[in-house]
């Protein structure tokens, strides 16, 4: 029998994975760099789109200040999804695209500590292991069906269920086509 995660546990190890992908963007070059920054893109929109349908109405409804936590949170994703959205037109070995990269990663990384010191911290505290549980199958779920591109201004439950479906055939239709042609 597998181990049941909870939601705390699988957002950190998918933070984790997001550290080492801006690692691996930053230290290589040419295809490499390319292939990983690709992945840090699909894992960075499934994750947000998780996060902003399942995991911050759990916060605004249950943590203290939830409302104004998960404001902050979102903006910071809105300025990430741009930036990724413009990156991912770039040259990944243009010196402006590490430049706008090493930006973007301090960004990331701000983010991911917010979420767990801000948010995350207190969702021992507010629910029992049983529900956390719960919330991470909920959170998977929602990663298996989320676009695999950034869209700015999809930064609600309900945004993501209006646009989400469209761009989420749209965006895996395009990594086929992506690996098929190399």
């Amino acid at each position: 029998m597998t181990e049941r995660i909870d939601v705390v546990e699988l957002l950190k190890a998918q933070h984790t994975r997001i550290r080492e992908l801006l690692d691996e963007v930053a230290n290589t070059k040419g295809e490499d760099r390319k292939r990983h920054f690709h992945d840090l893109v699909r894992l960075l929109a499934v994750h947000e789109t998780a996060e902003e349908e399942v995991v911050h109405p759990f916060a605004r409804k249950n943590i203290e200040g939830g409302e104004q936590v998960v404001k902050d949170r979102i903006e910071e994703e809105e300025k990430a999804k741009r930036a990724l959205d413009l990156l991912d037109e770039m040259d990944t070995d243009s010196p402006e695209f590490l430049e706008r990269f090493t930006a973007l990663r301090q960004d990331v990384l701000a983010h991911a500590d917010n979420e767990e010191r801000e948010e995350f911290a207190h969702f021992h505290e507010v629910a029992d292991r049983g529900r956390l549980v719960a919330l991470a199958r909920a959170v998977q779920a929602a990663e298996a069906l989320a676009p695999t591109r950034p869209h700015p201004g999809t930064d609600t439950a309900v945004k993501n269920l209006a646009v989400g479906p469209v761009a989420a055939v749209i965006d895996r239709t395009r990594d086929v086509v992506r690996k098929a042609m190399g």
